[in-house]
Parts: C-alpha cells; structure tokens; sequence
C-alpha cells in the first residue's frame, strides 16, 4: 500500500488550489478573462482593469503554508502507521504458513485440509484488510484536501474583497493558464503570511 507522502503529492493539491484559487467578490466576472500583465488599461474580455487582476504562486504557497505541512505530516505518519500493521499481520500470517509447511509431513489428511482452508481464510481476509487500509487512507487524503479547498478559497474571497481584487488566479510551473504575469501582480508572499498568521490563531 502506497504512503500518503506518494499519494498526497504536491502535483496533486496544485491541481486541486488550480481550480479553488478563484477568489469572487460581487461582481461577477467572465470565466474566460485573459491572463494579468503589468498593464494598467481595461482589458477587452472582461471589462477589469490589469491591476485587478492578480495571481498566486501554487507551488510556493504548498511548500510554506504551514497547514499544509501539518497536513502533509499527519497523513505520512496514519501512512506509516497503516503500513507497519500490514507487515506485521503479512509477517504473522507466513510465519503461521511456514509452521504449517514444517509440521504438514506428520498431519493427517483430515487436519491438513481444514489447516490448509483456515490459512486459505486468513490470506483472503489479509488482503482484505489491506484493500480496506489502502482505502481508508485515500478518504482521509481527500477529506484533508477538502479541507485545504475551503481554507484557502474562503480567505481569498475576503482578501480579496479587502483588496479589491476582481479575480485571483493561480500559477503553477509546468501547468498553468498564466504564460506570464508582471511581479508586482504576485501576491503569493503576503497570502502565505496571512495565512500562517490565521492558522497560528487557530492553532492556539
């Protein structure tokens, strides 16, 4: 069974924020807007001046918003934790499959064949156990990204709205919409510290 530290990839969660870092306040504004430059006139297919138009560096802020870490920290161990039981239980089971194959020379037919099913049971209901592990696991992976989702695509919409930001867009190295966007329309630096600042109230 794969460990979240495989499963939760950061490619996976950047895919998630890709389409949650939209933050709407109360004007709606077209899906299909053009990509933020560092111009300041009225762009053609939405009517929003550049400056409005701002972006979030997905890579960086999983790699320094504190949640995240937390997040990523408590599912490597329930993964670890849930692969040291699967061996131990495979380990018991071989071990109870060797001392069959040491005393079977000297079982009688009748008590080989109910040891043989017994064992049979067993390895069925060990790969059961891991089947349900495995998916355990992946539940709780996508509980956490839920979780993820609405902390950061409920502060943008009040970030936003405070910044009087129309849209938030989201740039990730290798898959993005973004070919390119102006620095001075990264708020990636101020979002993770703000975010870090909440998460630590909420902590306490």
């Amino acid at each position: 069974m794969k460990t979240p530290a495989s499963m939760i990839s950061k490619i996976t969660l950047t895919l998630l924020l890709a389409g949650s870092l939209a933050a709407c306040n109360q004007n709606k504004t077209d899906d299909k807007a053009a990509p933020a430059t560092a111009a300041t006139t009225t762009t053609p297919a939405t009517g929003v001046k550049a400056e409005e138009i701002v972006f979030v560096n997905s890579d960086s802020l999983l790699t320094k918003y504190s949640y995240f870490k937390d997040m990523s920290a408590r599912l490597e161990k329930k993964g670890k934790d849930a692969q040291a039981d699967l061996v131990s239980r495979g380990q018991a089971f071989q071990r109870e499959v060797a001392e069959y194959q040491k005393a079977q020379p000297t079982m009688a037919a009748d008590q080989r064949q109910a040891t043989e099913q017994r064992l049979q049971r067993k390895n069925q209901e060990l790969q059961a156990y891991q089947q349900n592990a495995g998916a355990q696991v992946q539940q709780e992976q996508a509980s956490e990204q839920a979780k993820l989702y609405e902390k950061v695509a409920e502060f943008l919409k009040v970030y936003a709205k405070d910044k009087g930001y129309k849209m938030v867009m989201t740039y990730q190295k290798g898959n993005s919409g973004i070919l390119y966007g102006d620095a001075s329309l990264d708020i990636t630096s101020d979002v993770v510290k703000k975010l870090n600042e909440a998460y630590a109230k909420d902590k306490k």
